[in-house]
């Protein structure tokens, strides 16, 4: 079966007074039905702009994003409109999210009005139900944002993000605004929701150990490319130099613990995206780098089942080099 988003070489670039930032480069991923699929790293890798360009809000410079083996660009402004509907975006800072004049169930009932989906007797059943499924009082829906708790709104953009039944959410940091305790009520919402409607998630995190909870598979970013492609089981034994670096800075369940058997902090900062390294993105920062590291882009080669890694150490060269 087609996937039901498939990214095919998208790059996303700014331009600004300082020149041109490229965000995101020629990353290539797909996600299925029903699937969630983490993407991780640290913050400046293109991860949020990834997730703005597949609903959109930002246009991509070159690459394709397909839905149901669609192209998104090549359909009709009609068509595109009608697109719309099967994905949606979950913002970050759900106070941002959410006009500080507009009541809570008319927010909710934006993208329905929007639509032209119902009358308006429609639409406040409809509001009513979407409360319900993400545990909010009824009486919530004639409240302001600001009286609303930090959990409470990020449920509000939840609900509006289900108005229209999509196939895929677009998740940009869900949850990190929140405390901890707030933070595994909405995962566990998510994960309710989408093991009630089949949703898929793209869900955009810094923070790895999240991930882990929530994701299926896991694609780790660095400098706007996709260094690691895996199944969430095998964050137990990370390929990429730079993804072991992110769990060995995760905090452990029990302290005195590492998450990995060697444990390498990441030294440097991440270089600039107006003026990136040659080569390997990662070299400036990586224990493990080779000459050929400075000179070539490393593709995204399988190096064990389920688990994809754009790294030089698994070729055949880097292990000679690294014998040496």
């Amino acid at each position: 079966m087609a996937p039901l988003l498939e990214i095919r070489g998208l790059s996303v670039s700014y331009r600004t007074g300082r020149g041109t930032l490229r965000a995101v480069d020629n990353v290539d991923l797909m996600i299925a039905r029903g699937e969630t699929l983490g993407l991780v790293g640290e913050s400046g890798c293109g991860k949020s702009s990834l997730g703005k360009a597949v609903v959109r809000l930002v246009a991509p410079e070159s690459g394709s994003i397909l839905v149901d083996g669609q192209d998104r660009a090549a359909l009709r402004r009609r068509e595109r409109r009608a697109e719309t509907r099967r994905i949606q975006m979950v913002f970050q800072d759900p106070a941002g999210a959410l006009d500080p004049r507009q009541l809570i169930g008319a927010a909710i009932a934006a993208p329905l009005r929007v639509h032209g989906l119902g009358r308006r007797a429609d639409r406040a059943h409809a509001v009513a139900a979407l409360m319900n499924q993400v545990g909010l009082r009824p009486e919530l829906a004639d409240r302001l944002p600001h009286e609303l708790s930090g959990g409470q709104r990020q449920r509000v953009v939840i609900a509006r993000a289900l108005a229209l039944e999509p196939a895929l959410i677009v998740c940009d940091e869900p949850v990190s605004a929140l405390d901890l305790s707030l933070q595994a009520q909405v995962l566990n919402l998510l994960r309710r929701l989408q093991n009630q409607h089949g949703i898929a998630y793209l869900f955009i995190s810094h923070d790895i150990a999240v991930v882990e909870h929530v994701a299926d598979r896991v694609a780790v970013m660095y400098l706007g490319r996709v260094v690691e492609l895996t199944a969430v089981d095998g964050l137990r034994r990370p390929a990429h130099p730079y993804t072991q670096a992110l769990l060995a800075a995760s905090p452990a369940a029990h302290p005195g613990t590492s998450r990995i058997a060697t444990k390498e902090i990441l030294g440097g900062e991440l270089p600039s995206p107006y003026d990136p390294p040659s080569g390997c993105p990662f070299h400036t920062r990586c224990p493990h780098v080779m000459t050929r590291c400075r000179q070539e882009v490393p593709a995204l080669t399988n190096v064990a089942p389920g688990q994809d890694a754009a790294c030089f150490l698994f070729s055949d060269v880097g292990r000679k080099d690294i014998a040496a």
